[in-house]
């Protein structure tokens, strides 16, 4: 069976940058993922990276506009800890060749993303998450690091307590195998793929998480899952929010810019959660189908010159022409702030066991992250999860054999079920509409309650799907079916989160608890697995500079 010493699991952008610092350090990196790297979920990030690069900007500022645009719930200290690492993160890109784009002095170009005061995020035209995953991709190949691609990652290697490996089905041959570590990074992604529609990567399932949470690994803050408004209508697909910094806005049936009620100074411009809830009240009101992003009024040449990608999305997925019909599109679930609690070396709380990307809960982004901050924590945090990481010693590791054995048996035994009524795409399928109905932008108890008693149902329906599938190579049913049981999971634990948080805050809007509770819910909910369901706790938010007030745009 494979060994190394550092063991990535995901091979996104997070994944990369860890196996990268964990390389340099001078460990046995090897990464293993059920995608190619270049398709993981980081390409779906298109407007930018957050960096304080400009005179006028500074990492305060950028920190600032981070524990305001998450409402208040951010780790101050993570929060400073990411924005003062943020220039050399970026300059490390340009120096390895990601071809930034640059103004007119040669000097890095910005533009200014929702919820940020300044324009911050460096960018690659409208492509930014994608040329990174490249040049990332390239650093890679160039350090040499093992890659096992096309591996679905089935169960955490334990050894009194501790994460030693893990257990993985190779797609391309069904073969079930173990992999041995001093330590195991976690960097699977996050759980978004648990709502339809979605804007998510389809592998974006919450493997990982579930995996951990069933080891002992605590979550945190679940409830906060963050819904992009400009999601095509009928796709799900999200458009750059640097539309709504060029200028575009957004307008109901009536044609009024309702983002002006709820941000008077900045309109669109606000952070994603006020924006998405704007838009989806007009929705629930009845007052829209969905809305309109507007964009007739730009120079329509400009606009295909700067956004080439998001021009063609618009007429391939939309179907309409932007310099003269505006875009149909409503808010959609695209990332998680809640994961795995990690420290800010993206430890769990399993020895052994690290974590970071989608997949971790830092703290940094509380209620609500800023647009350009996503790619910013999986670079930042990545690297210093891998260098953590291949500080570990080896492990005693015993026990390997009769888990490995243990695990072909179970996933033999999913071939052998018979095939009954009961199918695993249909209930993905539900549980996907029952979190976007229950737990989406707007929430209440009873919704919540609903939810959580529908997906014990459709967990009871789970456990008598039969895959009908019997080969051996290449079963994507097979995987299907175990990323369902990762779905479920995860998203029981989302709705416990949502109905034990009894406030607003951020992406968590309760229609029934509509007000912020500073007194009572400055603080994380952390999540720990029983099998009847999540034991709910919490723990306080570290302040250090910005004492919480209004949150007004």
């Amino acid at each position: 069976m494979p060994n190394h010493s550092v063991l990535i699991v995901g091979a996104g952008i997070s994944g990369m940058r860890a196996a990268l610092a964990a390389k340099e350090r001078g460990s046995d990196v090897a990464l293993i993922s059920k995608v190619h790297p270049l398709r993981t979920h980081a390409g779906t990030s298109q407007g930018g990276i957050n960096a304080a690069v400009r005179e006028e900007d500074s990492a305060a500022l950028h920190a600032e506009d981070t524990v305001k645009g998450g409402d208040y719930l951010a780790d101050q200290n993570v929060v400073e800890l990411l924005t003062a690492t943020a220039p050399r993160a970026v300059i490390t890109l340009d120096h390895w060749g990601v071809p930034f784009n640059r103004n007119g002095n040669g000097r890095l170009d910005s533009r200014r993303l929702c919820g940020a005061t300044h324009p911050r995020a460096c960018f690659v035209d409208d492509m930014t998450g994608h040329a990174i995953l490249q040049v990332l991709h390239e650093q890679l190949l160039k350090a040499g690091i093992r890659t096992y691609e096309e591996w679905v990652v089935t169960r955490l290697l334990l050894d009194d307590g501790a994460c030693v490996g893990v257990v993985a089905l190779e797609l391309a041959s069904g073969k079930v195998e173990a992999f041995v570590a001093n330590a195991v990074v976690l960097a699977t992604g996050g759980c978004a793929r648990v709502y339809e529609p979605t804007g998510a990567a389809y592998g974006v399932t919450g493997d990982g998480i579930a995996l951990a949470y069933r080891a002992g690994a605590p979550l945190m803050d679940m409830e906060m899952v963050q819904f992009h408004p400009l999601g095509i209508k009928g796709s799900g697909m999200i458009l750059t929010e640097a539309l709504l910094g060029l200028g575009g806005y957004l307008a109901n049936g009536s044609g009024e810019r309702f983002a002006l009620k709820h941000a008077p100074a900045v309109g669109e411009r606000a952070p994603r959660d006020i924006v998405a809830r704007a838009a989806e009240e007009e929705i629930v009101s009845g007052r829209a189908e969905f809305v309109a992003l507007d964009l007739r009024h730009l120079d329509g040449d400009d606009l295909k010159r700067r956004l080439s990608l998001t021009s063609h999305v618009i007429k391939t997925q939309a179907g309409v022409d932007p310099a003269k019909e505006t875009v149909p599109v409503r808010p959609v679930a695209h990332r998680t702030m809640g994961g795995l609690q990690v420290s800010p070396d993206g430890a769990t709380g399993v020895a052994g066991l690290f974590a970071t990307g989608g997949c971790a809960a830092t703290g940094v982004h509380g209620a609500n992250g800023l647009g350009g901050n996503w790619l910013l924590e999986a670079l930042v945090f990545g690297e210093r999860a891998g260098l953590a990481a291949a500080q570990k010693e080896p492990p005693s590791a015993k026990g390997i054999e009769a888990q490995l054995e243990d695990e072909r048996r179970r996933i033999a035994g999913l071939g052998d079920r018979p095939a009954g009524a009961e199918r695993a795409g249909a209930i993905r399928s539900e549980l996907g509409r029952l979190m976007r109905r229950h737990v989406g932008p707007l929430r209440d108890a009873s919704g919540l309650k609903e939810a959580a008693n529908k997906i014990s149902e459709l967990s009871a329906r789970y456990r008598r799907v039969g895959v009908m599938n019997k080969g051996q190579r290449y079963n994507y049913e097979l995987a299907a079916f175990l990323e369902l049981e990762s779905l479920l999971t995860v998203g029981g634990v989302i709705v416990a989160a949502a109905g034990f948080r009894d406030e607003s805050r951020g992406a968590h809007r309760r229609q029934d608890r509509p007000t912020r509770d500073d007194a009572r819910w400055l603080a994380h909910t952390v999540a720990s697995f029983r099998p009847d369901g999540p034991a709910m706790t919490s723990k306080p938010v570290v302040i250090t500079k910005w004492k919480p007030e209004g949150r007004r745009y």
